[in-house]
């Protein structure tokens, strides 16, 4: 069974042309409907009427509880289905785009099929310009944040398919309406299938769109990076990595002002500013279990810190030496370069972290 969760906000003008073309569409599959309605105008009464002209109608009216990504959990534990799709009521997300939805899950044994706006074939233009905008702006943040997002074209998209068991198991905690990027983010599963679609006009409705649903967008994804290791961890990389910039930086100006020669004083600063970091690293960034001995992840980060600065070393004498810049900027810019050596190099041997890898077929 395919069981499609629709959230519903004083839409009652939709839900009977929704479940017509739904039922058009999804002609041949087992399924069923899940409207969870928090509305405040008759849309409940016109649910009811529907729970009882089609069987596979189902809703939920809640007077306690608001909020769209709720709305869609608590449809998720209504379904019956081996397999869930989430969809607007509004009629952007047109219901004819199921049955390709799944082949993907069936045929391409997808976990998810997300329909895109952004590959070749897909298009945003039921957006205005200003929505286009923020749309834009809030799937870049997204896909910067987040590890698991950066391989999908539409990660912001409210329209999807996927198994149960990629929220089986996981506890989901969403915050504002973007449901997907959870999912995303905290889900079990190995291959996304992202297929072209036109995002149509709002035929009726409410946007939900909100200064507060963006903050709230912010937020969620705040506290997605803190649950995420992936994610977490390089952004404690880096604010390690900075400590020991500062470090770097005040031990390299105190020796170059004693007159020490600037390239020595470059070399001692960054050896030092290793010491720090790798502490750091190890007790807050790399938190867990680990594949090696201390020692051996300090022999480890050593040496492949001590080609990090020769990295800086070689670069701060191309930038100072050769092309005249500020010797604290060029010191700087050296360090920026290595530090990228030194987080990959981190993440594959050092520590050796294991990512989930995902397959997307566009």
């Amino acid at each position: 069974m395919v069981s499609i969760v629709v959230p519903t906000y004083n839409e009652s003008s939709n839900v009977l042309e929704v479940c017509k073309r739904v039922m058009s569409a999804m002609d041949g599959y087992d399924f069923e409907i899940i409207f969870v309605d928090d509305s405040t105008d008759h849309t409940p009464a016109v649910l009811e009427d529907l729970s009882h002209q089609y069987s596979f109608v189902k809703y939920e009216h809640r007077d306690t509880e608001k909020g769209l990504a709720t709305a869609v959990l608590r449809g998720f534990a209504l379904a019956q289905g081996d397999v869930l799709a989430v969809m607007d009521a509004d009629l952007q997300h047109p219901p004819e785009m199921l049955p390709a939805m799944m082949k993907g899950i069936e045929e391409g044994n997808a976990d998810l099929v997300i329909p895109s706006r952004f590959i070749p074939g897909g298009d945003d233009g039921g957006l205005r310009w200003h929505r286009k905008v923020i749309s834009a702006v809030a799937r870049y943040i997204g896909k910067f944040a987040l590890k698991r997002l950066r391989k999908i074209n539409d990660p912001t998209s409210g329209y999807f398919v996927f198994r149960r068991e990629v929220i089986e198991n996981v506890t989901l905690k969403p915050v504002g309406w973007k449901i997907l990027i959870e999912i995303l983010a905290r889900g079990n599963y190995a291959k996304v299938i992202e297929i072209p679609y036109k995002f149509q006009m709002r035929n009726a409705g409410e946007s939900k769109m909100s200064l507060r649903e963006q903050w709230n967008y912010l937020k969620h994804l705040f506290l997605l990076v803190l649950a995420s290791p992936d994610d977490r961890r390089f952004y404690s990389f880096v604010l390690v990595g900075l400590s020991g910039v500062v470090l770097n930086l005040v031990i390299y100006d105190i020796l170059f002002h004693l007159g020490i020669l600037p390239l020595l004083a470059s070399g001692i600063a960054g050896v030092v500013s290793i010491g720090n970091n790798f502490w750091w690293n190890d007790r807050y960034t790399w938190i867990g279990p680990k594949q090696s001995s201390t020692k051996i992840r300090l022999l480890k980060y050593f040496g492949t810190s001590l080609i990090g600065v020769g990295i800086t070393v070689s670069c701060f004498g191309l930038f100072y030496s050769y092309l005249g810049i500020y010797h604290l900027l060029a010191q700087f810019l050296g360090i920026a370069i290595s530090t990228v050596w030194n987080y990959f190099i981190s993440v594959v041997w050092t520590w050796r972290v294991k990512s989930i890898s995902i397959q997307k077929v566009n």
